[in-house]
Protein backbone atom coordinates (compact mmCIF):
# COMPACT_ATOMS: atom_id res chain seq x y z
CA UNK A 1 0.00 0.00 0.00
CA UNK A 2 2.23 2.29 1.09
CA UNK A 3 4.22 1.66 -2.07
CA UNK A 4 2.36 2.08 -4.64
CA UNK A 5 0.97 5.54 -2.87
CA UNK A 6 4.59 6.73 -2.85
CA UNK A 7 5.01 5.49 -6.58
CA UNK A 8 1.93 7.48 -7.49
CA UNK A 9 2.47 10.57 -6.02
CA UNK A 10 6.01 10.46 -7.88
CA UNK A 11 4.09 10.03 -10.97
CA UNK A 12 1.80 12.77 -10.37
CA UNK A 13 4.22 14.91 -8.94
CA UNK A 14 2.14 15.28 -5.59
CA UNK A 15 2.42 15.06 -1.98
CA UNK A 16 1.58 11.80 0.59
CA UNK A 17 -0.48 14.01 3.18
CA UNK A 18 -2.23 13.71 5.98
CA UNK A 19 -1.78 9.81 6.17
CA UNK A 20 -0.83 6.98 9.02
CA UNK A 21 1.15 4.18 7.79
CA UNK A 22 1.58 1.09 10.11
CA UNK A 23 3.74 -1.97 9.94
CA UNK A 24 4.65 -1.29 6.25
CA UNK A 25 7.80 -2.41 4.56
CA UNK A 26 9.42 -0.51 1.67
CA UNK A 27 12.47 -1.81 0.00
CA UNK A 28 15.10 -0.07 -2.83
CA UNK A 29 12.49 2.58 -3.81
CA UNK A 30 13.32 5.76 -5.59
CA UNK A 31 11.45 7.99 -3.19
CA UNK A 32 13.56 11.28 -4.32
CA UNK A 33 12.03 14.93 -4.43
CA UNK A 34 8.82 13.78 -2.79
CA UNK A 35 6.72 15.84 -0.36
CA UNK A 36 5.45 14.05 2.82
CA UNK A 37 3.29 16.37 4.95
CA UNK A 38 1.35 15.46 7.94
CA UNK A 39 2.74 12.19 7.37
CA UNK A 40 2.54 9.34 10.26
CA UNK A 41 5.20 6.52 9.91
CA UNK A 42 4.83 3.76 13.15
CA UNK A 43 6.77 0.39 13.06
CA UNK A 44 7.68 0.77 8.89
CA UNK A 45 10.95 -0.70 7.67
CA UNK A 46 12.85 1.27 4.84
CA UNK A 47 15.42 -0.96 3.10
CA UNK A 48 17.90 0.88 0.71
CA UNK A 49 15.47 3.09 -0.08
CA UNK A 50 16.44 7.18 -1.61
CA UNK A 51 15.15 9.70 -0.15
CA UNK A 52 17.04 12.45 -2.08
CA UNK A 53 15.87 16.12 -2.29
CA UNK A 54 12.65 15.09 0.10
CA UNK A 55 10.55 16.98 2.00
CA UNK A 56 9.39 16.06 5.57
CA UNK A 57 7.02 18.96 7.01
CA UNK A 58 5.48 17.49 10.43
CA UNK A 59 6.22 13.94 9.87
CA UNK A 60 6.46 11.44 12.72
CA UNK A 61 9.14 8.57 12.07
CA UNK A 62 7.82 6.23 15.34
CA UNK A 63 9.58 2.76 16.54
CA UNK A 64 10.62 2.26 12.76
CA UNK A 65 13.88 0.70 10.52
CA UNK A 66 15.45 4.04 8.02
CA UNK A 67 18.79 2.37 8.18
CA UNK A 68 20.91 2.75 5.27
CA UNK A 69 18.47 4.76 3.66
CA UNK A 70 19.56 8.27 1.72
CA UNK A 71 17.95 11.37 3.00
CA UNK A 72 20.82 13.87 1.36
CA UNK A 73 19.37 17.75 0.91
CA UNK A 74 16.80 16.68 2.30
CA UNK A 75 14.47 19.42 4.51
CA UNK A 76 12.67 18.39 7.96
CA UNK A 77 10.30 21.38 9.36
CA UNK A 78 8.31 20.03 12.72
CA UNK A 79 9.43 16.59 12.35
CA UNK A 80 9.99 13.48 14.96
CA UNK A 81 12.04 10.59 14.83
CA UNK A 82 11.03 8.51 17.85
CA UNK A 83 12.52 4.58 18.61
CA UNK A 84 13.98 4.52 15.36
CA UNK A 85 16.64 2.51 13.97
CA UNK A 86 19.04 5.03 11.45
CA UNK A 87 22.04 3.32 11.50
CA UNK A 88 24.49 4.65 8.66
CA UNK A 89 22.06 6.70 7.07
CA UNK A 90 22.91 9.83 4.80
CA UNK A 91 21.90 13.05 5.94
CA UNK A 92 24.24 15.24 4.53
CA UNK A 93 23.59 18.81 3.57
CA UNK A 94 20.16 17.69 5.32
CA UNK A 95 18.35 21.39 6.56
CA UNK A 96 16.71 20.41 9.85
CA UNK A 97 14.46 23.23 11.51
CA UNK A 98 12.11 22.71 14.69
CA UNK A 99 12.92 18.69 14.31
CA UNK A 100 13.07 16.58 17.60
CA UNK A 101 14.78 13.25 17.86
CA UNK A 102 14.26 10.71 20.70
CA UNK A 103 15.43 7.47 21.76
CA UNK A 104 16.80 6.41 18.51
CA UNK A 105 20.42 5.28 17.30
CA UNK A 106 22.14 6.78 14.38
CA UNK A 107 25.28 4.80 14.44
CA UNK A 108 27.68 6.15 11.55
CA UNK A 109 25.33 8.31 10.12
CA UNK A 110 26.36 10.81 7.93
CA UNK A 111 25.51 14.34 9.13
CA UNK A 112 28.00 16.37 6.98
CA UNK A 113 27.43 19.78 6.07
CA UNK A 114 23.75 19.47 7.58
CA UNK A 115 22.22 22.32 9.49
CA UNK A 116 20.33 22.49 13.04
CA UNK A 117 17.87 25.30 13.46
CA UNK A 118 15.93 25.17 16.81
CA UNK A 119 16.46 21.02 17.05
CA UNK A 120 16.51 19.30 20.06
CA UNK A 121 17.97 15.84 20.31
CA UNK A 122 16.77 13.32 23.31
CA UNK A 123 18.60 9.92 24.57
CA UNK A 124 20.11 9.20 20.92
CA UNK A 125 22.84 7.45 19.88
CA UNK A 126 25.20 9.21 17.69
CA UNK A 127 28.22 7.07 18.47
CA UNK A 128 31.15 7.49 15.43
CA UNK A 129 28.79 9.32 13.05
CA UNK A 130 30.15 11.94 10.85
CA UNK A 131 29.38 15.53 11.87
CA UNK A 132 32.27 17.82 9.99
CA UNK A 133 31.10 21.06 8.86
CA UNK A 134 27.66 21.30 10.55
CA UNK A 135 26.04 24.44 11.30
CA UNK A 136 24.30 24.26 14.70
CA UNK A 137 22.13 27.39 14.86
CA UNK A 138 19.92 26.57 18.08
CA UNK A 139 20.21 22.96 18.67
CA UNK A 140 19.53 21.27 22.81
CA UNK A 141 21.30 17.96 23.86
CA UNK A 142 20.50 15.62 25.95
CA UNK A 143 21.58 12.26 26.61
CA UNK A 144 23.67 12.03 23.59
CA UNK A 145 26.09 9.44 22.88
CA UNK A 146 29.01 11.12 20.77
CA UNK A 147 31.55 9.03 21.42
CA UNK A 148 33.80 9.07 18.25
CA UNK A 149 31.71 11.50 16.47
CA UNK A 150 34.21 13.18 13.44
CA UNK A 151 33.28 17.26 14.47
CA UNK A 152 35.86 18.33 12.04
CA UNK A 153 35.18 22.58 11.01
CA UNK A 154 31.82 21.89 13.48
CA UNK A 155 31.84 25.07 15.85
CA UNK A 156 30.56 23.71 19.30
CA UNK A 157 30.26 27.48 20.56
CA UNK A 158 27.10 27.88 22.89
CA UNK A 159 26.17 24.42 22.75
CA UNK A 160 25.95 22.16 26.36
CA UNK A 161 27.37 19.29 25.95
CA UNK A 162 27.79 18.31 29.82
CA UNK A 163 25.12 15.95 29.80
CA UNK A 164 26.38 13.81 26.73
CA UNK A 165 28.99 11.36 25.72
CA UNK A 166 31.88 12.61 24.12
CA UNK A 167 34.98 10.40 24.51
CA UNK A 168 37.11 10.24 21.81
CA UNK A 169 35.44 13.21 19.66
CA UNK A 170 37.68 13.91 16.47
CA UNK A 171 38.60 17.82 15.71
CA UNK A 172 41.23 19.88 14.23
CA UNK A 173 44.60 20.22 14.93
CA UNK A 174 43.75 23.79 16.72
CA UNK A 175 40.53 22.06 18.58
CA UNK A 176 38.95 25.41 17.71
CA UNK A 177 35.58 23.85 17.31
CA UNK A 178 35.50 23.37 21.43
CA UNK A 179 35.60 27.14 21.88
CA UNK A 180 32.84 28.16 24.03
CA UNK A 181 31.10 24.54 24.70
CA UNK A 182 29.42 23.68 27.79
CA UNK A 183 31.17 20.70 29.09
CA UNK A 184 31.28 18.70 32.72
CA UNK A 185 34.08 18.69 34.94
CA UNK A 186 34.96 15.35 33.95
CA UNK A 187 34.34 16.23 30.53
CA UNK A 188 37.17 19.14 31.05
CA UNK A 189 39.76 16.04 32.03
CA UNK A 190 39.33 14.13 29.10
CA UNK A 191 39.42 17.32 27.03
CA UNK A 192 42.58 18.43 28.61
CA UNK A 193 44.54 15.24 27.64
CA UNK A 194 43.84 16.25 24.14
CA UNK A 195 45.95 19.03 24.84
CA UNK A 196 48.63 17.11 26.75
CA UNK A 197 47.78 18.36 30.15
CA UNK A 198 47.76 15.66 32.74
CA UNK A 199 45.06 16.40 35.81
CA UNK A 200 46.26 15.21 38.90
CA UNK A 201 43.85 14.52 41.67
Amino acid sequence: MLTDIIIEAKLNEAPVREMDFDNETVTELDISKTDFEFVRFSKCRFVACNFTKTNMNHVLFEDSDISNCIFASSYWKKAEIIKCKATGCDFSQTFFKETEMTESAFNYANCVKTTWNNCEIRNCDFKEAFMSEVKFKVIKLSGVNLTHVDFYKTPLKGINLSNCEIDGIMLSDTYAELRGAKINMYQAAEIARLFGVQVVS
